[in-house]
Formats: structure tokens, C-alpha cells, sequence
């Protein structure tokens, strides 16, 4: 099982010192890749995210790169349909190229409607335009020159160069839930990402996946929401670890676990935690 932690991106923890000093303690402790979140804009009374104070993922990601050399760096996820994606395919071979190939892109096609509305992207068209993005961003980071038509998402390009590509096919985990996820997790990804999902919501959309994409490096991740710090509404430890060994029995092969954002010290205080209990689970 490989392990990442997600970075104290928002709320009163978030801020370049807090993003520098956890991703240098996530890459000192041995974690396998640290993780940022994707929210634009979010309605004022909304119960999820908990906070509308997100930094910008990418510009997140990139500010951690520069300070680490080893860890792995992902998005979980970015929501496709709200970006342009040539602009996207270039932002994302960029960072790829700057931190020596260390990117997984974590993508889905989101949930909240008036992130869209706000955006001017139509909601009941984001399907459709995260398959295109998909197969656009492949043909600028594999074709020199890009011929591509996007007829969802808008734009021609027409023997286009778009150079630097990535030195090596940037995987793709797709995030979501859902038969259209899943099929899309299987036609056009490298991987499926869960999110805050028990064993009971995996297991029958892990077969599905494993009977369509067998091969061993089409991971398998998850993402888990865990507070280890034993206060009154902390998780328990060992319920903890029995969720990971049963994760690990269902072929989950990679969890992300994003700790309970509180004060920047919290959140280091929980990092060493989870890292201590993924080695003993």
C-alpha cells in the first residue's frame, strides 16, 4: 500500500509557510505524494467544502514542488469541464517537466452546479466535456503537431505545436462514484480515485474496474478523511488501522488521507499520527 497525505490548502491552516513546511515534513517522514483539493467558488451556506478560503490547486501544487524533490504531487481531484483544456494541458506538462515528473493527475467531473453556473460552463454538459479534455490533454502531451476538433468544450487546432510535453505519459486517476465515472475511470484513465468511501462502497466497483483493467499499474486509490489526534471527536486509532487492512484485502492499492484541518500545528501533529499507524497497520 503506498500512502499520501493531503496539504493544508485551506482554511486557517492554509498559507505558503503552513504549504512549505507540511509538504517538506510529508517528503521527511516518508510519505508517498501529497495531495491539494479543486473548489473555484463556493456558495455562501454550502455544507461541503467546509470553507470557501481555498488556494488556486495547481499554483498549490507547484509552490510544493519547489520545495520538495522526492514526493509525489496530486490533485484530488481537478474538475475538468470548468478549465480550458489547452490551457489546462499546458499548465499540467509544465509542473510535470519543473518537479522532474512527479505529477498524478487526479481528475473528475464534479458536483456543484453553481460552480459551473459561476464559471458560465453548463452543468448538464460536463460528461461529455471531461471525456474531450481527457483526449485532448493526451494529444497535447503525445502529438507534435496537435490535430484536434473540440467540438464539446469549443476551439480547433489545426496542425498546433504545443511543446514542452511531459517526458513521460502523466497518469490519470479518475475520480467519482458513479457508472459514468467508472467507465470513464476504464476507458480513458490510469487509475480510479475514491473518495471518502468505506469497504461497502468499493468493493463491487473495484471488480467491475479490475474485470475491464486488470493490469497492475491501473491503480487503484482512495481517499479518507481521518482525524488521529484523540481528542473528544477523533477517530479511533485502531478503528483506523482495521480500515486500512481491509482496504488493502479489496485491492485498494494507494489511500490519501486528508487530516482534520485545524491550526497548522494540528495538522503536523496529525500527519506524524497517520504515518505511525499506516506502519503498523
Amino acid at each position: 500500500m503506498r500512502y499520501g497525505i493531503h496539504l493544508p490548502q485551506f482554511g486557517q491552516a492554509s498559507g505558503p509557510e503552513a504549504v512549505t513546511k507540511a509538504a517538506v515534513h510529508a517528503e521527511e517522514l516518508g510519505y508517498d505524494d501529497i495531495w491539494v483539493s479543486d473548489h473555484l467558488a463556493v456558495p455562501k451556506d454550502a455544507k461541503y467544502p467546509p470553507t470557501a478560503y481555498i488556494h488556486e490547486p495547481i499554483v498549490t501544487l507547484t509552490w510544493a514542488a519547489a520545495v520538495t524533490k522526492r514526493v509525489g504531487l496530486g490533485t484530488s481531484v481537478l474538475v475538468l469541464p470548468m478549465r480550458r483544456p489547452l490551457v489546462l494541458a499546458k499548465m499540467l506538462s509544465s509542473l510535470d517537466l519543473m518537479s522532474g515528473g512527479r505529477l498524478i493527475i487526479g481528475a473528475a467531473a464534479g458536483w456543484l452546479r453553481e460552480e459551473f453556473d459561476a464559471l458560465g460552463v453548463p452543468f448538464n454538459e460536463r460528461g461529455k466535456r471531461t471525456d474531450e479534455t481527457l483526449k485532448m490533454m493526451r494529444a497535447c502531451w503525445t502529438e507534435d503537431p496537435v490535430n484536434f476538433d473540440a467540438t464539446a468544450t469549443g476551439g480547433q487546432m489545426v496542425n498546433m505545436r504545443a511543446n514542452p510535453r511531459p517526458n513521460r505519459p502523466i497518469p490519470i486517476w479518475v475520480g467519482g462514484m458513479s457508472d459514468a465515472a467508472l467507465n470513464r475511470a476504464i476507458t480513458f484513465g490510469d487509475g480510479w480515485h475514491a473518495s471518502g468511501s468505506n469497504t461497502d462502497d468499493l468493493t463491487d466497483r473495484i471488480a467491475k474496474l479490475r474485470a475491464a483493467r486488470p493490469e497492475e499499474d491501473f491503480t487503484i486509490s482512495a481517499r479518507q478523511h481521518w482525524d488521529p489526534l484523540g481528542d473528544s471527536k477523533g477517530d479511533d486509532v485502531d478503528d483506523m488501522k482495521r480500515q486500512i487492512a481491509e482496504f488493502r484485502e479489496i485491492g485498494v492499492q494507494h489511500l490519501m488521507l486528508q487530516p482534520r484541518q485545524r491550526y497548522a500545528d494540528d495538522w503536523h501533529r496529525s500527519v506524524e499520527l497517520l504515518w505511525e499507524m499506516t506502519r503498523d497497520a
